[in-house]
């Protein structure tokens, strides 16, 4: 399976998204929904939310007023601490317990709103930001939620910011006009990204990498950073150092390169090498024939990039 995060704004339009790759196959694991299920009335989280906040936090039919914990729980540092401390572990358990549900084959789709604010792209194989300016989220929020302006505008502010999501975006989707138009240019990233990416990665192959120089194209760098955090993400202590290297990581302009990004993972030992081989060819970076399994290429099509393994000397 492959797990592909989705991201965005309170208002931006994920929910689009996720329809549409549902629609299309798609495993769904919604975040909020997790996190209202766990804290449900008869659940161990209310339990615990009640101990830990008192009583005044339910309303008057037993369940969880959001606004009475808010209240409590963002009151202080220590306060937000204990909250997290309770519904984290109960999210995450349940989080692994549906994906250990999903088809072998499946593209899981984790919808996941504070993904930016959780550090958590690195775990993906791919990130999928749904981008609408916050003037347009503002105005959605309000006069189609009904959402207080107040409320609205700071719930804006308390999220990570354009530059932030993009930073971890592998693909960037503007939902600027019609839910249409987000959803024709979600149906094309499904198409053309994520289904040849799952059935590379379920077969173990890689998509031919390109061989015609271009223009130096200054994203590459984010690019690079991206995949160097996933490979730490998936390798850890495996690992000595990773580094983007090569024409790609320069960053400067000048005489067309080869769009191949090339990582190095350099490992303390061979037998470190073995591990690092074997995480990679499960983890979407299929062995390169004629390599010894020391050079692995990425199953996504939309970001080729070479990883080699060396051992440290």
């Amino acid at each position: 399976m492959i797990r592909v995060g989705l991201t965005g704004g309170i208002g931006a339009g994920k929910s689009t998204v996720a329809k549409t790759f549902v629609a299309h196959g798609a495993y769904h694991i919604d975040a909020d929904r997790i996190a209202r299920e766990v804290v449900e009335p008869g659940t161990e989280g209310l339990a615990a939310l009640v101990e830990a906040f008192g009583s005044e936090i339910l309303d008057d039919e037993g369940a969880l007023d959001r606004a009475a914990l808010a209240t409590r729980a963002f009151a202080d540092a220590q306060s937000t601490q204990k909250l997290n401390s309770i519904t984290h572990p109960l999210i995450g358990a349940r989080t692994a317990e549906l994906i250990a549900a999903a088809p072998a084959d499946a593209v899981i789709l984790h919808d996941v709103p504070l993904l930016v604010e959780g550090s958590l792209a690195p775990l993906y194989d791919a990130v999928i930001v749904v981008h609408t300016p916050a003037d347009l989220r503002f105005d959605r929020l309000v006069n189609r939620r009904g959402m207080d302006p107040a409320d609205a505008r700071q719930r804006i502010d308390a999220q990570a910011s354009d530059e932030q999501r993009r930073a971890v975006a592998d693909i960037w989707l503007d939902n600027s006009g019609t839910p249409e138009e987000l959803a024709a240019q979600a149906l094309t990233v499904w198409n053309e990204r994520i289904v040849p990416l799952r059935d590379h990665h379920s077969a173990g192959t890689s998509p031919e990498l390109p061989t015609i120089p271009v223009e130096v194209d200054p994203a590459w760098g984010a690019v690079g950073a991206r995949l160097v955090n996933r490979l730490w993400a998936l390798l850890g202590a495996g690992a000595v150092a990773i580094a983007h290297v090569g024409p790609t990581a320069d960053g400067a302009s000048g005489p067309p390169v080869v769009p191949v990004l090339d990582l190095d993972v350099i490992v303390a030992d061979e037998a470190a090498a073995q591990a690092a081989a074997e995480v990679l060819s499960a983890n979407g970076f299929a062995p390169l024939p004629g390599e010894s399994g020391r050079v692995h290429v990425a199953a996504d099509p939309g970001r080729p990039a070479r990883v080699r393994i060396l051992v440290d000397q």
